[in-house]
């Protein structure tokens, strides 16, 4: 499994990024795609999920109604969009297929830092 995020950056609150993530190594388009992130000070929070054929989606409470995950399978890609930033948001994300709590099951993230 390799996963390789980016479009990671520095905004201020209540701007918009969009990450991407991109699999090889493995066959993308029968896997669901988690997004977690690493807070500073902070354990690992899982954030998303996609499902394989990205008709199915959940999020964490922390970013409901502002982050929306999608995917394109042809291109082995799931994005995060990630709009109404605020500075609780700054930290490293990571997509990671499941359990996401295994290392080697994440890429090496894309940092995201909200500041004014």
């Amino acid at each position: 499994v390799q996963l390789v995020e980016s479009g990671g950056g520095s905004v201020q609150p209540g701007g918009s990024l969009r990450l991407s993530c991109v699999g090889s190594g493995f066959p993308f388009n029968l896997y669901g795609i988690n997004w977690v992130r690493q807070v500073p000070g902070k354990d690992l929070e899982w954030i998303s999920i996609i499902n394989d054929r990205g008709d199915d989606t959940a999020y964490a409470d922390s970013v409901k109604g502002r982050f929306s995950v999608s995917r394109d399978n042809a291109k082995n890609t799931v994005y995060l969009q990630l709009n109404s930033l605020r500075i609780e948001d700054t930290g490293v994300y990571y997509c990671a297929t499941s359990p996401w709590h295994y290392p080697s099951n994440r890429g090496r993230g894309t940092q995201v830092t909200v500041s004014s």
